[in-house]
């Protein structure tokens, strides 16, 4: 049996999405996974330390122990409740 598989690590901005395919051993967490890969290089600002983390929009622990296959999602911060801006775009239709 392999020590490697493959995983997807995403993270998006309002004007670019980062995608990267990595292989990794295998046992290796969601937290360590970001850490190998070259987003904290490419995106100014994140920190590979705190960044919230998730696996196909599930926030996960940093401790999850990622799947083959699996998508580790990183998460940055909102700058609007999604619930209000819905009620604020709704209430303009009217």
């Amino acid at each position: 049996m392999d020590n490697q598989f493959n995983i997807t690590i995403v993270y998006g901005t309002s004007t670019q999405q980062h995608i990267e395919s990595l292989s990794i051993p295998r046992g290796t967490t969601a937290r360590d996974a970001l850490r190998l890969s070259r987003l904290v290089q490419v995106v100014s600002g994140l920190d590979s330390a705190t960044q919230p983390i998730g696996v196909f929009g599930q926030l996960v622990a940093d401790d999850y122990v990622v799947k083959e296959g699996d998508r580790v999602e990183v998460y940055r911060p909102l700058f609007a409740d999604p619930k209000l801006a819905r009620r604020l775009r709704a209430k303009a239709k009217n």
